[in-house]
């Protein structure tokens, strides 16, 4: 950590040498929009005139376009960049990292919807999201999986996850508070339509998160069933407990997966699924187990994977990704369908 501390700081002698340095802090743009078939062009036409084929689900960039600057460079040419958003809905600031697959600049997917994966950290995560450095192989794990046929090709949207580092805001509007619950399952999404080529139902949208990032993740999946489908939560927290919930009683509640899963089975659906990632070296199963055997029932699909000798880590719960929970989300969600020409 130390030497990495050197490399990344003022000095950082050796970084003109490392490929994922260059080009940081340029401009990046995600995606290309597909001639006219005729080939010709008419200048009244809005910018983004590419029409999906096929599948009506899908759904073209909105806009506006954000302006994003690339932070980091995989080994594959794909871009890792960030951009600020202003939540037109939640009234917060906060910094977004993206990143898109090969398959997304691939001329036959250029009129195909992605699925899309919002990657939560945990923490406080802020002012950083820890899943947009590399070194945690999120992206290569999904990238190596599209190789293997285990992964979708996944658009992976990356938000901070709090206004501070002062306290836990549970992903979640607390009175007086800023409105993160509407930043996490409002803002973001419409930002990630804005600039991607996504999908309009729930069959394109998922969490995944780490520690507190998987409890926002998989509230947020039980709060809006009808907009996003499914969640990997590693080594979660199960019930809201930010200090700040003092006196809002009620509003808590509102946020708790506990008693969003049973009004959700009480209602009957609509399903959705949540995959538990725990490492056999850290605590927190029996807190899955009991929640899989309360709610995992009905509508609310879950199970469990253990990471065989994992920590409550990042590096871990990517690896549990790799062997077998990537595949598993894959299977759950939508995947893009080339042009049939």
């Amino acid at each position: 950590m130390v030497a990495l501390a050197l490399l990344l700081g003022g000095g950082g002698f050796a970084a003109w040498k490392l490929d994922w340095f260059s080009g940081n802090g340029e401009a990046v743009s995600f995606g290309k929009t597909p001639p006219p078939a005729n080939g010709k062009t008419d200048p009244a036409a809005p910018a983004n005139e590419a029409k999906p084929s096929g599948d009506p689900d899908v759904l073209m960039p909105t806009g506006p376009k954000s302006d994003f600057k690339q932070t980091t460079k995989l080994d594959d040419g794909t871009i890792i960049a960030k951009t600020r958003l202003a939540g037109a809905k939640s009234g917060f600031e906060g910094d977004v990292w993206v990143w898109a697959p090969k398959e997304y600049d691939d001329p036959k997917y250029a009129k195909s919807g992605f699925p899309v994966l919002i990657a939560l950290p945990g923490g406080n995560g802020f002012p950083a999201n820890y899943w947009s450095d590399r070194s945690l192989g999120l992206q290569k794990a999904i990238s190596e999986g599209v190789q293997a046929g285990t992964s979708l090709p996944f658009i992976v949207i990356m938000p901070v996850l709090n206004p501070d580092n002062k306290y836990y805001y549970d992903g979640s509007d607390i009175p007086g508070q800023a409105k993160m619950g509407t930043w996490i399952a409002e803002d973001v999404p419409a930002f990630t339509k804005a600039n991607f080529r996504t999908y309009k139902s729930r069959d394109g949208w998922a969490f995944m998160g780490s520690s507190s990032g998987a409890f926002v993740g998989m509230k947020t999946v039980l709060q809006h069933p009808d907009k996003f489908k499914a969640v990997i939560a590693s080594g979660g927290e199960i019930v809201p407990d930010s200090p700040l919930w003092k006196g809002h009683q009620a509003e808590m509640d509102a946020n708790n997966p506990e008693k969003l899963a049973k009004k959700l089975i009480d209602s009957k659906g609509p399903e959705v699924y949540i995959n538990f990632q725990i490492g056999t070296k850290e605590s927190g199963k029996e807190r899955m187990t009991k929640f899989q055997e309360q709610y995992g029932k009905g509508p609310v699909k879950t199970t469990i994977r253990d990471i065989q000798n994992g920590e409550h880590n990042g590096w871990h719960y990517v690896r549990g990704m790799k062997e077998g929970s990537l595949d598993w989300i894959s299977k759950v969600l939508k995947a893009p369908k080339p042009d049939a020409g």
